[in-house]
């Protein structure tokens, strides 16, 4: 596992770049997904205005003003605060930062960088204005597409978003939150998509609305890339190991030379009795035996079982041998759930890619996109830690419940879409 990038590059290059322990490889990815889902979003809407289902808004702005105080304060105050923290690195000794996200909520920093930065970014700001300063400013009509509005809808998607995956999982970890509420926001993990999915979804139908973008078009045009964002997103949960991770597989076990073996049935038991303090504070993980079938032979054995080693949380029992950070392992291996997700998302967005230009009447996209999102995370919660709920006499995860929401209201709207649609089309 790889916590943040210095352990990457530690592992693959065999160099130690400290700086790279504030990358986390969780974010990195997160980034990652953002990027990838922006740029698909990009190509859609582009290509739905060329098919005449987007137009353009006009929006009157006023050039060659002189810059303001406030303007050039914001940005010394931004300068200031990547000074402060961020290029102070270049002056701190790593060997004295040993956690990157103490730091960086803590009042370490380089003042002098901080305000020479502050300063920098202040004069960048002036300066550019002071180019485009007109004797009288002037105001102007600037028409803008949907495509051309991406890179506000991914910021308000990633703000709104992560504040929902944040909230939503402190409410599924309420008893977790209690002990230690500041660290658990400020955590490297702990984020449920569906909290994200079901915020961000909230914010961009009202910034829809409020821009005259067609919801219905343009809900079809996200669907492919919030398909191909969580299969990347979970990327990051395996490197990472942040907990996203499955039920124990006692069919397998962890060797003393750290590699995944087949494991006899009392190994189980035994792994657990010597493992005393994890058992303590993880009593209601569940296991199965699953040993690969002979289909499957070629796979290694991980891929059915995974102990994660140097996992980002921190959690298991010590490594033997290891005196860094992130030293703890699963005591018994659990299914990689995050893996099997970037498979099965990976797949389901090459079929919403494939259908989506056939699919009628607008809108159908999405709801396809609601019920295989909900089908495939209902599913492999089965196989997947997490904290079950109490509903009805039934005990199912926050996951399942939404899931099977999504199915329904996928299947719900994709009706009254398609009736609405063929009462119209007879009305013609």
């Amino acid at each position: 596992m790889y916590p943040n990038l210095y352990y990457f590059f530690k592992d693959a290059f065999g160099i130690k770049i400290g700086i790279l322990r504030f990358i986390n490889s969780f974010g990195f990815f997160v980034a990652l997904s953002f990027l990838v889902a922006a740029a698909l979003l990009t190509h859609e809407l582009r290509r739905k205005s060329k098919q005449g289902l987007f137009q353009p808004t006009d929006m009157k702005l006023v050039v060659g003003q002189q810059v303001t105080f406030s303007e050039i304060l914001i940005h010394f105050v931004l300068g200031f605060a990547i000074g402060y923290k961020f290029v102070a690195l270049l002056f701190i000794p790593m060997s004295s930062i040993a956690d990157p996200q103490a730091y960086i909520f803590s009042s370490m920093g380089s003042l002098p960088a901080g305000i020479v930065v502050g300063l920098l970014f202040a004069l960048y700001k002036w300066r550019d204005r002071k180019k485009r300063q007109l004797q009288k400013p002037a105001e102007r009509t600037v028409r803008i597409w949907p495509h051309d509005r991406v890179g506000e809808l991914t910021i308000i998607a990633l703000v709104v978003g992560l504040a929902g995956a944040k909230l939503f999982d402190i409410f599924e970890n309420w008893t977790d939150f209690l002990r230690s509420p500041a660290s658990y926001i400020f955590s490297g993990g702990g984020l449920t998509f569906y909290g994200g999915l079901i915020c961000a979804t909230i914010a961009i139908i009202i910034y829809a609305r409020k821009h005259k973008m067609g919801i219905r078009y343009l809900a079809d045009a996200i669907a492919p890339s919030l398909m191909i964002a969580y299969a990347v997103g979970r990327i990051g949960c395996q490197v990472a190991g942040d907990g996203d991770w499955g039920i124990y597989n006692t069919a397998y076990q962890v060797d003393t030379a750290g590699h995944i073996v087949p494991a006899a049935p009392a190994d189980f038991e035994r792994a657990m009795a010597t493992s005393a303090d994890f058992v303590l504070r993880n009593p209601n993980m569940h296991h199965t035996a699953y040993a690969k079938p002979g289909a499957l032979s070629f796979l290694p054995n991980w891929f059915f079982a995974y102990n994660y080693p140097h996992n980002v949380n921190d959690v298991g029992v010590p490594i033997p041998g290891c005196d860094d950070r992130y030293c703890n392992q699963l005591p018994v291996p659990v299914f990689p759930t995050p893996m099997y997700e970037t498979i099965m998302c990976t797949i389901l967005f090459l079929v919403l890619w494939a259908l989506r230009d056939k699919l009628r009447p607008a809108g159908a996209l999405f709801c396809l996109y609601l019920i295989m999102n909900g089908v495939e995370r209902f599913f492999i919660e089965k196989i997947r830690v997490n904290n079950e709920m109490t509903l009805f006499g039934l005990h199912p995860t926050q996951a399942e419940v939404i899931s099977f929401g999504l199915v329904i209201v996928g299947i719900g709207l994709w009706v009254y879409i398609s009736q609405k649609y063929r009462a119209t089309r007879a009305v013609v």
